[in-house]
C-alpha cells in the first residue's frame, strides 16, 4: 500500500491510497490533476546521512566512514511532489542527491537494530539538494543543506513490505539519467541507521532518515526537472527555479 497527504478541491487535507486509478478516498477516486499532493509526512526533523554509499565516497574523494555520519535538515526545507524549489541565490553550484528516505511511524529511543522495523512506517524518495558554496565553506552545513525546499520528497509512504530489499533508485534530470543505483548498495542499513539516531535522539513520527546518495551528483540549473523513481514507492517530481544572475 502507498499512502498519500493530499488537498481535495474543496481545500481539505486527507490521507488516501495512492493507486493506478487515482487516490483513493472515502469511496471516491481522485483524478491526480485534481488535487494537490502534499509532503508524505510532516517531520520534526529530517537525519540525513553522508557517504553512505561507496561509489559517492569516492566521488567526493572521501573515506568511508566507520560509523554513519549525521547531519539535519530542518522542517523548512520539505517541499513536495509537484513544487518548484527556488536555490539560494548567487551560488555557482547547488547539487541533486537522490536518496531512499524512511518515514519514522512511532516515537523511538535506544531502539535496538533487532526492533527498528517496529518504527518505521514505509519508505519515500528525498531530494537531498545541496548548496556546494557553503558546504565546502562550513562544518555544520546549515547554508549548504538546511535552506528553504532543500528536501523535496514524496509521492507517497510505500509499506515496507511492498519495497524490494534491493529496490532500484534512479534520478532523471530533463529526462536524463543522472543517478542509478540500488538500496543494496548502502553501507550501513535501515535499522543500524534507526539504531544509531535513536542513541542521541528521539524519533518522533514523521520524521525521515535520509539515507545518503549514490554516486552521480550535479549541479542544478533554471528550469531543470527532477525525477527521482525508487522501485516500490514511485516517482517524486519537481520543479527548479533559479532567480539570480548565476543561473544557467
Amino acid at each position: 500500500m502507498r499512502t498519500v497527504r493530499f488537498r481535495d478541491p474543496a481545500g481539505a487535507t486527507r490521507v488516501g491510497e495512492w493507486t493506478t486509478a487515482g487516490i483513493e478516498f472515502g469511496g471516491q477516486v481522485y483524478n491526480l490533476d485534481a488535487v494537490d499532493i502534499l509532503p508524505p509526512a510532516e517531520p520534526t526533523k529530517i537525519i540525513a546521512i553522508g557517504l553512505n554509499y561507496a561509489d559517492h565516497a569516492e566521488e567526493r574523494n572521501s573515506e568511508i566512514p566507520d560509523r554513519p555520519l549525521l547531519f539535519l535538515k530542518t522542517p523548512n526545507t520539505v517541499a513536495g511532489h509537484g513544487d518548484t524549489i527556488t536555490l539560494p541565490a548567487g551560488k555557482e553550484r547547488v547539487d541533486y542527491e537522490a536518496e531512499f528516505g524512511v518515514v519514522i511511524g512511532e516515537q523511538a529511543r535506544n531502539v535496538a537494530e533487532s526492533q527498528a522495523w517496529e518504527f518505521v512506517a514505509g519508505f519515500t524518495a528525498v531530494n537531498d539538494v545541496s548548496n556546494r558554496d557553503d558546504q565546502e565553506r562550513e562544518q555544520n552545513w546549515v547554508r549548504g543543506k538546511a535552506f528553504d525546499g532543500a528536501a523535496p520528497m514524496g509521492p507517497v509512504v510505500a509499506d515496507p513490505e511492498d519495497v524490494p530489499e534491493d529496490a532500484t533508485i534512479e534520478l532523471r534530470v530533463n529526462g536524463e539519467v543522472r543517478q542509478h543505483s540500488s538500496r543494496a548498495e548502502f553501507i550501513f542499513s535501515v535499522p543500524a541507521l534507526v539504531a544509531e539516531i535513536s542513541s542521541y535522539m528521539t524519533l518522533e513520527p514523521g520524521d525521515v532518515i535520509s539515507t545518503g546518495t549514490p554516486a552521480g551528483v550535479g549541479p542544478l540549473s533554471d528550469g531543470d526537472t527532477v525525477e527521482i523513481e525508487i522501485e516500490g514507492v514511485g516517482t517524486l517530481k519537481h520543479g527548479v527555479r533559479r532567480t539570480d544572475a548565476a543561473s544557467r
